[in-house]
């Protein structure tokens, strides 16, 4: 249990944070029951509903929550906007590593926004769930996420009676995962976000648009890719595996891509470079390939980088991954982003803004300010409420 000093430490940075995002809302109310909304995500309320958000902010009914997601007037982007900035202000560093990821939220009956039987990497099977597509931000100093977008399937964008119910303006086509990523991946550029990385897997790392595109603008990568996943080499083109099929034992090392539950997460690492036709000699094209110690699994990374990079960058460009599902985990075990119950678009995602600065402010500020760690949220933040 931390001292009161660093309890009190939190209560003052969520009234920043407050004062931070208050100009985003027309009214004092709305202003007012977002503060309270934020301290029932970080409280030790068992279930982040309605109700239960509610009751911790002493309303009767859930009525206002739910005004406050759906109907009430308040700049969703701009919180986004200073989030991002709250996130890059404790965070920030040249050398930060922004994470691409998607994550489910299973879900019964076909009402909820984008809702449909679709493949869920969090269940590790297709469900009856909500995708969502978010962008982390990592460095030395921490992780949160920063963005979000809702993944509309394309038979939702051509329903318009589902449209229509679930408030979808008639501006949203559909788009993929890949080009979600890459506008939120735009908007984090565009607001000078200090990063030198970009990471994400397969489903990321096998649109060869997105890869082109931050090639272009000189982003470098480290994207996983499938096995059968094509790669030019010079003139040649053959599949990520065939590439790595004829590694000596003595091409590989052993590595650690970052610090797991039960220590170095280590693994097998090698490097291919695929030097591609007239490229710039300042340039890295290449693969990355793992192999687990425990069973011999291989996984594959496509690399763009400045030529010379270390392999344990790479290695660790590539293990940053995780940070994002930490993210993941933490929202959903702690502040209750799994539970988030808005059938209309635009609640679900002013949803997503909200549960974000309560995964943010507390992640992002005790590993950027508190010596030796982390801080558990229902520890610390009781004294909030």
């Amino acid at each position: 249990m931390p001292d009161l000093e660093t309890v009190e430490e939190w209560a003052g940075e969520l009234r920043v944070l407050g004062s931070r995002i208050g100009g985003r809302f027309e009214r004092a109310e709305p202003r007012q029951r977002a503060i309270a909304y934020l301290r029932g995500l970080m409280s030790d309320v068992p279930h982040k509903n309605g109700w239960q958000l509610a009751e911790q902010a002493g309303e009767s009914t859930p009525d206002g929550m739910q005004r406050l997601l759906s109907t009430s007037v308040w700049d969703v982007e701009g919180v986004r906007d200073d989030l991002r900035a709250y996130v890059v202000e404790h965070l920030g560093s040249r050398e930060g590593v922004l994470v691409i990821d998607e994550t489910g939220f299973v879900k019964k009956g076909d009402k909820s926004v984008g809702v449909k039987r679709q493949y869920s990497g969090t269940a590790g099977k297709i469900e009856n769930c909500q995708i969502g597509v978010f962008l982390g931000y990592a460095s030395e100093a921490g992780h949160a996420l920063i963005d979000r977008a809702v993944y509309l399937p394309e038979e939702w964008t051509r329903d318009q009676a589902r449209r229509a119910e679930a408030k979808v303006p008639d501006e949203v086509e559909f788009a993929t995962k890949p080009e979600l990523a890459r506008q939120m991946l735009e908007r984090a550029f565009a607001a000078g976000v200090p990063c030198r990385w970009v990471t994400g897997d397969s489903i990321y790392g096998g649109d060869r648009r997105l890869r082109l595109w931050l090639e272009e603008h000189q982003h470098w990568f480290v994207l996983g890719v499938a096995k059968d996943e094509p790669l030019w080499c010079g003139f040649q083109q053959a599949r990520a595996d065939k590439w790595a099929a004829d590694l000596p034992e003595d091409g590989w090392q052993r590595l650690s891509c970052g610090e797991g539950a039960k220590g170095p997460r280590l693994y097998d690492w090698a490097l291919i470079p695929l030097p591609r036709w007239g490229q710039a000699p300042d340039v890295l094209h290449a693969l990355l390939v793992r192999r687990s110690l425990t069973d011999g699994e291989v996984a594959y990374f496509v690399v763009f980088a400045p030529a010379g990079t270390p392999l344990q960058t790479l290695v660790t460009v590539a293990g940053t991954r995780w940070t994002i599902e930490e993210c993941f985990e933490t929202g959903k075990e702690e502040v209750g982003v799994g539970r988030l119950r808005s059938p209309a678009l635009a609640g679900l995602v002013s949803s997503y803004h909200l549960v974000d600065a309560g995964v943010s402010l507390p992640d992002g500020h005790a590993c950027a300010d508190c010596s030796g760690g982390k801080l558990k949220k229902t520890d610390c933040l009781w004294v909030l409420i």
